[in-house]
């Protein structure tokens, strides 16, 4: 037989919250001691602002639309394309992209 709690939905939600919030310092933790790069907050919110993470991105590596477009081997009008959102580019951009600026594509898409 199962043995039940009831408890204020309060400190259900509060419990909820805490668990969430360990779960975020984990994975911090697991990121840090895997050598995982710290990224400024300023940063991680433009991109969930819905900017463009290859132009936040860029930003972060003080990189020109050029000089990223140069790393990458693919044409300047193509980034400035992704980073306006006309263009989703194909994979082998993205991973061409990703390995200039340092990322994971994962976190260009």
């Amino acid at each position: 037989m199962n043995d039940m709690i009831t408890i204020p939905r309060a400190e259900y939600e509060a419990l909820l919250a805490a668990r969430e919030d360990l779960e975020d310092i984990e994975a911090y933790d697991r990121a840090r001691a895997e050598g995982g790069e710290s990224i400024p907050a300023a940063y991680v919110e433009r991109i969930l602002d819905g900017e463009s993470p290859v132009r936040v991105f860029r930003d972060l590596r003080g990189l020109t639309q050029g000089a990223l477009a140069e790393r990458a081997g693919v044409n300047r009008v193509t980034v400035a394309e992704l980073e306006t959102g006309r263009k989703q580019g194909s994979v082998d951009t993205l991973k061409r992209i990703a390995g200039a600026l340092g990322v994971a594509i994962d976190d260009l898409i």
